[in-house]
């Protein structure tokens, strides 16, 4: 059953922290294409993923499990903890800083079952439950993920 009229629910949020790659990773320069010095391409792009409750996650923190996914998974994909920077000639390079991605632990006193069945596309309330990160709105110099 589609939601009829617009779900009001409130949003809390813990203070952003970075979670950085478990082991110790490569400090490199990795260019980027030519492509991607286009102005038109330099823009963060929101992307939602919504989960069903797995019964054998029962007693345990989805925060902490999260975290230590996060951590494991960019010891394999470290330039993910790096930041772009501006290199010669304009062109642009991921710094392997090992700094991390940026990770918001948020509670909505609302459940998915209740944004309907099948959930609208575009999610309804996707602006509400995006976390802005101050001084982030270009791609310089800022984590490359963030996780809410």
């Amino acid at each position: 059953m589609a939601a009829s009229t617009p779900l009001a629910f409130a949003v809390r949020r813990c203070e952003p922290e970075l979670v950085a790659p478990a082991k110790a990773t490569p400090h490199e320069l990795r260019q980027l294409s030519d492509i991607d010095r286009q102005l038109y391409l330099q823009f963060q792009s929101p992307n939602y993923n919504l989960y069903a409750h797995n019964p054998s996650m029962q007693g345990k923190d989805p925060v902490k499990v999260i975290k230590e996914a996060i951590a494991q998974t960019l010891v394999y994909y470290y330039p993910f903890a790096g930041r772009i920077r501006q290199g010669p000639d304009n062109k642009l390079i991921v710094e392997c800083t090992g700094e991390g991605v940026l990770f918001i632990e948020a509670d909505a006193d609302a459940t998915v079952e209740q944004f309907g069945d099948p959930i609208p596309s575009p999610f309804p309330c996707f602006e509400e439950l995006l976390y802005n990160v101050p001084g982030s709105a270009g791609i310089h110099n800022t984590p490359l993920l963030c996780f809410q």
